[in-house]
């Protein structure tokens, strides 16, 4: 946890390259401001998409301890920096999840495990039918590893599509293919329910 610092009005109204280069020069204010500004989606994202609050949180502070120890490797130019610490934080995230023997499919075709089944209805419609939201948290970790992350950055966390593609490390067209068929596959989960003594399909 970074400890408090003063801020000054100035700091906090600095945009995220300014802020990059006064970390650059040890202005642990402006570490600070950029922690108390990011850190927060940085979690959101990395819980979302690990289920795990203990590798979120670890996720999220190797991305912020990364940034400190190099704040000029974010390229402004490149994007937002919110979107250059959460692909940080990913980073860790699949190393936790390899080191877990988990599987992460490097592209949709290895993720899926069936045909396209079209979306009927909208998650979020099916959501509100429901007013379920245990079960959308639950459909969405049943998901392979590339169509919850694309569902996670597009349709939970509002990213602009390029941004989570740039955050994802894919093509726009990769993501907009995996957030077609995570969709389409939330929808069939979400409509299908719980499995039988919470059994995982």
């Amino acid at each position: 946890m970074l400890p408090f610092v003063p801020w000054s009005r100035q700091t906090l109204a600095a945009d995220d390259p300014t802020l990059a280069h006064r970390v650059a020069r040890g202005d642990r204010d402006a570490l600070a401001t950029v922690y108390a500004r990011h850190a927060g989606p940085v979690y959101r994202y990395a819980l979302a998409v690990c289920g795990n609050a203990s590798w979120a949180a670890d996720a999220t502070q190797d991305a912020f301890v990364g940034f400190a120890s190099r704040p000029l490797g974010y390229d402004a130019a490149a994007g937002p920096l919110g979107a250059y610490l959460a692909g940080m934080a990913r980073h860790t995230l699949l190393g936790l999840w390899r080191g877990a023997g988990r599987l992460v499919p490097e592209d949709e075709a290895m993720a899926d495990d069936g045909p396209d089944v079209p979306a009927a209805e909208d998650p979020q419609a099916l959501l509100v039918r429901r007013q379920d939201e245990a079960a959308l948290h639950g459909a969405i970790q049943a998901l392979p590893w590339p169509f919850r992350e694309a569902l996670v950055l597009v349709d939970l966390q509002e990213r602009p599509y390029v941004e989570a593609a740039r955050i994802a490390g894919i093509e726009l067209n990769t993501l907009r293919t995996r957030l077609y068929r995570a969709r389409a596959r939330l929808a069939v989960l979400l409509d299908q329910g719980p499995a039988p003594d919470g059994a995982s399909r």
